[in-house]
């Protein structure tokens, strides 16, 4: 297998800024407080951090789910989901390369805010993780029409180029 292309560390840092920023506007969008927002039970990794079966080729990111335990709890009963969000650093440096004009940083944004509402909408049982093929496509349009929803109003740079090339896959229009 080719050794896929990852963040430099200087990327690495950008990603991490943005994932913060991401958090924060779906936080504030969804209006949870912080205790509601931290104990949603997710991570965000990039490609140095992903295990085998956590890698992808095509889309940008996805959310892989676990189950959790803590380590003293004995009972079946104190179980959770955990879920991982798998940023795929080898298809985002893709599209940067052939579409000069998307810049990472409001790529990412995008990325991210997608991925947490998927997250969200998990945890808060309004789509299920196991959906069949064809609600998972039709959960994909919801989920892009809330992001875009989400991060359209934040005056970032370079984020109109992102949006165009979302348009493609948001239903609201």
């Amino acid at each position: 297998m080719n050794k896929l292309e990852k963040f430099s560390a200087d990327q690495i840092k950008i990603v991490s800024n943005t994932a913060a920023v991401a958090e924060d506007l779906v936080n504030n969008f969804y209006k949870m407080s912080q205790s509601q927002w931290f104990g949603r039970r997710y991570d965000i990794k990039t490609l140095a951090d992903l295990k085998g079966d956590e890698v992808i080729h095509g889309p940008f990111a996805q959310v892989v789910r676990y189950e959790g335990k803590k380590k003293d709890a004995t009972l079946g009963s104190s179980t959770y989901d955990f879920y991982k969000i798998c940023i795929q650093d080898h298809s985002v440096l893709s599209v940067l390369s052939q579409y000069p004009e998307i810049k990472l940083s409001p790529f990412i944004l995008y990325i991210v805010a997608h991925e947490l509402i998927h997250v969200l909408r998990f945890c808060k049982f309004f789509q299920n993780f196991d959906a069949s093929s064809h609600e998972k496509m039709e959960e994909e349009g919801r989920v892009h029409a809330q992001t875009r929803k989400i991060i359209e109003p934040v005056n970032i740079q370079g984020l109109k180029s992102v949006l165009k090339f979302y348009k493609r896959w948001d239903k609201s229009f």
